[in-house]
């Protein structure tokens, strides 16, 4: 039987936050066609949801309407950026804006009030896992409106997509495979070699801008029913 969000949500007792991105990008470039994230923005907006919005994408621009609307109750878009770089980060992510673009989409949220941040995960040891890299996101991102950081100084590598990696790490950075290798063998969880000391850089970084390392989180509540907001 097929369920829609807009069947789904008017039946909900509780109000809780949306989720977007977790497991894949809600704005990648198919949807300037099919508008689906927008859609189900729309149902969301209609029911007076909160969203938590995470994507590499400054296409979430094209839906400030919605999100001002559902911000009203609480809305955040989190922006996935691990270098500072835009060269590396086409290199890195294919098909994703540039990190220049997602600090502007990132300004321009802010502005309008709507509470945003950075995803600094994963970091790449031995590619994006340096003092000056970490320094200029926390630098960026504070000029750009962020009001938190939640990083990650490594990446994981699950069996399946170890042999994919090392295929595009030998294509795009050779030699690197070989400090993997040596260093994780077939470990899941890698950390960056100098974690210890990014991490410590990072602290003293966003003290200073005052950014945070959480993000502030929307307090499940009742839902009432008569409070539906009408949307043009």
């Amino acid at each position: 039987m097929h369920t829609s969000l807009d069947d789904v949500l008017p039946r909900k007792q509780v109000r809780g936050t949306i989720g977007f991105g977790s497991m894949n990008d809600p704005y990648m470039p198919i949807e300037r066609k099919y508008k689906l994230t927008r859609r189900a923005l729309e149902v969301v907006a209609r029911n007076q949801f909160p969203v938590h919005i995470i994507t590499k994408s400054d296409l979430v621009l094209r839906d400030i309407d919605f999100l001002e609307k559902i911000n009203q109750i609480y809305a955040a878009v989190s922006f996935t950026i691990t270098t500072a770089d835009d060269d590396l980060a086409r290199k890195l992510e294919p098909g994703a804006a540039p990190s220049s673009d997602r600090f502007k989409a990132m300004k321009t949220l802010s502005d309008a009030g709507i509470l945003t941040g950075v995803t600094m995960q994963p970091i790449l040891p031995f590619i994006e896992d340096t003092p000056g890299n970490i320094t200029r996101i926390v630098e960026l991102a504070h000029q750009n409106g962020a009001s938190y950081i939640l990083p990650w100084f490594g990446m994981s590598l699950r069996e399946g997509s170890r042999d994919y990696y090392y295929d595009k790490l030998d294509q795009l950075f050779p030699g690197i495979k070989k400090k993997y290798v040596q260093r994780y063998g077939s470990q899941y969880i890698c950390n960056a070699p100098n974690w210890h000391e990014l991490d410590e850089l990072f602290q003293k970084a966003v003290y200073k801008y005052g950014i945070a390392t959480k993000m502030p989180v929307f307090t499940p509540e009742p839902v009432k029913k008569s409070n539906q907001l009408r949307l043009l």
